[in-house]
This record gives structure tokens, sequence and C-alpha cells, in this order.
């Protein structure tokens, strides 16, 4: 028998333009029909699958070799495409029209019964269908998930997005440039991840948080516009959606301004989601972090929905609602959120019980409290504590008609009302069906603060090399540093950051004073970025960049429920891998030729 692979064509580049012709084949059994003369079988590969028929009319022995198949065995074949009858035509599989009835077959190799079913021919007809396998499970056996069809889809849009961010990339000028893996260790974000040196006795690399450094080594180097697409690491706490290792688009450019970052990511974004068949269309609104904050409580606002954030304080300081009025009266804030024609659905017991008491201190509240607008007034279980006056002002300053709920949120601690409150108006979008979840909204948040404060002292909002405005070389005490705003940005998507990034200080001198002004000495700033501020001095030009999250833009692009699901073989929820078991211990005679030893766990 003779089947020529170098002629290979994949199931999808099958169709009835290819009739009574032969073609090769090759790829995995998915599944099995025996029809007692006739045998049925789909044939898969990375492209999708094909209907195989075997009869033993026409060779009895090849009928009898196909009997062995079963599913995932690897296998070869020739044969001719025929249409099929038209009472047998597929319309839910896009080679349901035809089939491919075998004169040869090769089998290359059986495979053991997969700890689960790989063939999804039944989810393709049954949109409703889900796959319910646990996902250690599927790690465990991740080259076997990857045969999946909906996971091969992910793999190769995945590849498409990447290619499609080059390909624009190139039309635009920038260079593709590789950065260092192992680099040095500078710890003012997440914790590094460290790789012990052989031959530098107690010294070590560490894998990089991101090439923020080095990129803009490049624009001191005069190679204007750079990008990499480009794995990155950080030892962060767990998180359901996070990844010990992680890949970004990052970008850095000489002689722009927060302009040109605009006009050319909003094109890209837009290009990307068009390869899934979504719509997305610039330019993308800008709000300030302040204005996020105080409208969506987040500086990451989904702007699917409205329902924003309206401070009602200043109405409510002579109000005899004594909570309130304390509150008012005391630098705090109050805040509401309208709940648009929800009235006879959101029953008093379940906003007293679930959202007063079981939901908001779950956000780290100390209660809510509700209002209906019913006939033009506000109805609730303190509502006589309000005047008719506050009350039609709370109506007008949420914009109220009848059937609307207005739930609000007061404390003395603004920020935390800001959180809660924020909080509170995602769950009542998501549980209320507020959110659409077919829109795609964008946004840039810009002005973030330049420093906040942790532990008491001065903290980078996004990373010491952004620039800051103009007040920074007047700023003296610690309230001066708190108010000067950075010139960063960051991308946010459908309530989720997914890029940021900033103009960069392009001086020594304002370098050097940022250092300062988070707590560094001049040893400290000379030992771990010292080579950094050296550089400065060489005629720097101004330049800025942004990094996009890749593996959160494929996930969002593909609606997948995790990032998980667009990784090739990703770490589980608590950073482990349970395919290779990493990470795991290593040999004693490793350990001692770096010098190592392992404290034992008392």
């Amino acid at each position: 028998m003779t089947i020529e692979l170098n002629n290979r064509r994949y199931c999808s580049d099958l169709s009835l333009d290819l009739n009574n012709q032969t073609v090769e084949l090759a790829g995995w059994v998915d599944t099995i029909r025996d029809h007692g003369q006739l045998l049925f079988m789909h044939l898969r590969d990375r492209s999708g699958v094909v209907q195989l028929v075997f009869n033993p009319e026409d060779n009895k022995d090849l009928h009898h070799q196909a009997e062995q198949l079963r599913s995932e065995y690897c296998v070869a074949l020739k044969g001719i495409v025929i249409e099929r009858d038209d009472e047998a035509k597929n319309p839910h599989v896009p080679t349901g029209m035809l089939e491919v009835h075998v004169s040869d077959l090769i089998l290359y190799n059986k495979a053991k019964t997969p700890p689960f079913l790989i063939s999804e021919k039944s989810v393709a007809e049954d949109e409703h269908q889900d796959f319910n396998v646990d996902e250690d499970l599927r790690l465990t056996y991740r080259y076997l998930d990857l045969r999946r069809h909906s996971m091969q889809h992910n793999m190769i849009t995945r590849h498409k997005i990447m290619r499609e961010i080059r390909n624009y990339l190139d039309e635009k000028g920038f260079i593709d440039i590789e950065t260092p893996v192992l680099t040095k260790s500078t710890p003012e974000g997440a914790r590094d991840y460290l790789v012990p040196s052989r031959h530098h006795d107690n010294c070590f690399y560490a894998l990089p948080q991101s090439p923020q450094m080095f990129k803009q080594l490049l624009m001191v180097s005069g190679l204007d516009k750079y990008y990499q697409i480009v794995k990155c690491f950080r030892d962060e706490d767990l998180r359901p959606n996070r990844q010990p290792e992680f890949t970004q688009l990052d970008l850095e450019a000489s002689f722009i301004d927060e302009t040109y970052i605009y006009s050319l990511l909003e094109p890209l974004v837009e290009r990307v989601f068009k390869l899934a068949g979504k719509s997305l269309q610039g330019p993308f609104p800008h709000i300030t972090y302040e204005d996020a904050m105080n409208r969506y409580g987040n500086d990451h606002p989904d702007l699917r929905f409205d329902m924003t954030m309206v401070d009602v304080t200043d109405l409510l300081k002579n109000v005899n609602y004594k909570i309130f009025n304390t509150i008012a009266n005391n630098n705090g804030a109050i805040k509401g959120i309208k709940v648009s024609n929800k009235a006879s659905e959101m029953s008093k017991n379940m906003l007293q019980e679930e959202l007063a008491k079981k939901v908001v201190p779950k956000f780290g509240g100390k209660g809510m409290t509700w209002m209906k607008v019913i006939d033009g007034k506000l109805e609730s279980n303190i509502v006589q504590f309000f005047s008719e006056q506050e009350q039609a002002d709370l109506i007008h300053a949420l914009e109220a008609t009848d059937n609307d709920v207005l739930l609000f949120v007061a404390d003395t601690n603004k920020a935390l009302v800001n959180d809660v409150l924020g909080r509170l108006r995602l769950y009542v979008g998501q549980k209320w069906g507020f959110i659409d979840h077919s829109k795609i909204a964008a946004c840039w948040v810009t002005d973030f603060p330049m420093f906040e404060l942790k532990d008491n002292r001065l903290n980078s909002m996004h990373h010491p090399f952004t620039q800051p405005d103009d007040s920074f070389m007047r700023a003296q005490t610690t309230d001066d540093f708190l108010a000067v705003n950075s010139r960063a940005y960051d991308l946010v998507i459908n309530g989720e950051e997914i890029g940021g990034g900033s103009i960069r200080i392009h001086d020594s001198d304002t370098q050097a004073k940022i250092f300062q002004t988070l707590g560094m000495t001049d040893d400290d700033i000379k030992q771990k970025f010292g080579f950094f501020v050296e550089a400065l001095t060489y005629g720097t030009p101004p330049h800025g960049g942004l990094a996009l999250g890749m593996d959160r833009l494929v996930s969002m692009v593909l609606d997948t429920a995790s990032i998980r699901e667009v990784i090739a073989f990703p770490k589980n929820r608590v950073a482990f891998c349970p395919l290779t078991q990493a990470p795991s211990n290593v040999g004693n005679q490793q350990l001692d030729e770096l010098k190592l030893s392992c404290v034992k766990n008392v």
C-alpha cells in the first residue's frame, strides 16, 4: 500500500470541489459507528473532523482491519471523497456534506483508553453541552486535553492573534528585539523568581517581571521603536486567574507622547477582536483615575452597563437619620447607585436580609440602606427620617423614576465606600442582568497618582520609572507627594485591566529624586539601579510604552472562563503543574554545586 503523506490534506481542506477525487489524510480516530455492514468513523486532526466509510464489499480485509481500530488510535489513510446522500448530510459539521470512502489504511499507534472523553462530536451538535472534567485531571493529561477541538481552536486563535500583532507592529516600523531572561533582581514590585549562579558564589539572577529597564535602555540606544512578545515571571500571591509565568506584548517608542500610544493601540486591539468576529470601535473613552474611583469604585471600570455611583453626602448633612447625619458631618461619604426598574423584583426581605446583611459585609461594608421609588415617592423602612425635600433631592440626584431601587453605602472612610459600593454595583449588575455580555467596552484610565501610601511609607503606584507631573519637583511633604499625578495609563476592557504603561522619566536627576522619595539611599540606588541612572546621562530621548497581558486578552477574545484555557501548559490555581509535578525537589548533588541547602520544615 502507498500513502504519500507529502500530499496529505487536513480535514477542513475537503469540500465537494474534490468530489470523486482521491485524498490522503492523517490523524486520530474520533468516534466509531458500526452499522453491521458499513463501518463509519470520524477522523480528527487539528482542523476538524471528517467522516470515513469502510465497506466490506469493496475490501473485506480493509474492513476487518478497520474493525480493530479504537478511539485515539493514530492512523493515515487514502480514500475517495464522495458527496453524502441528502438524508445523511450533517449541517453541524463543516465537512458534513461529504465522506471519504477509504481504500488504504496505516495504523501508526494504538492508544490506551484516555482518562476523559476527547471527542467533541456531541458538543458540536449541542452548544449547551458542557465539558465537565476536573481541571487538575485535564492538566495531568494536558497533551490529551489539547487534542480536543475547542482547545486546538484556542491555541490556533492565539497564534493568529500573535501573528496579527507582529504584522501590525512591523507595518508601524517596530523592531522585535529580545531582552535577557536571566537578569538582576530589583524587587520593587512583586517578588522575583531567583536563579542561583553556579559560577558566582552566593549570587542570584532573577527572572524578569518585565523587560522594563532593558526596553528603556533600547531607547537610549537609538532603536526608537521596540516590541517583544515576551514571557514574564512574578512570584505573586495565588489568585484564580493568575499564572507565575505569563506572556505580554511589550513595546516602547521614542519622541512620543500619550496620544501616540492611544492611536497605536486602539486599531491593534480592534484588529485582534475582529479575528474572532467581534466589533470594537475606537476612539476609546478616557476616564481619570479619580473619576473611575468615584463613579465606579475601582480603577478598572466595567462600562458595559451604567449604574454609576453618585455622591449624596452634601444633600444629607441635616438629615434626621442619625447614621447618615454623623457620617456626613465627619468628613465621611454617602453614595448611592440606581437599580433601574427592579423594585417589583427586589423584595424588602431580599434587600434587607441578603444584600444588607450578607453581601455588603462580605465586601467589607458595615451595612447598606435601600429605598424604592413608588408613585414618585421613596419607600423604605427609614424613609420617615428624610424630609420631603431630601427625598426629592435623592430622586433628582440619582435620576430615579418609578420602580427604581436606590442602594446606599455610607462610612467615614471614603475609600471604603467607593470599594464596597463598586463591588455591590458589579454584583447587582451581574445578578440582575444589567451587564451586556455581547458588548465590548474599552477605555483608557489616566492620571494615576504617582505615589500611594503603604505601611506608612511612599510607594510607586505603577513603577518608579513613570514620569510624574510638573508638581513633583516642588513637592516636599508626604501630602505633596500623594497629590502628584503621573503620566500613566491603563487599557481596560469589560472591567479588566488588559494592559498599562506610561511616559517614562528620561533625565537622571528626576529619576534619582524618585528613588530618594521612595526612601532609597544613594547606596541602594547605586546597587540596584546605578547602571540605569548612568545610562540616562547619555542623551536619553523622551519615550514611553505599554505592555498588554496576552493571556488575558486572548481569553477575553475567546470568552473563556480562565486564562488557563488559552495557555498550552499552564500551572493550576496553586501554581503547580500536575503534568510535570513542578515545582519539585532536586537532588543533593545539584544543591551542593550551587552551594545551597534546604531548610527542613519544623
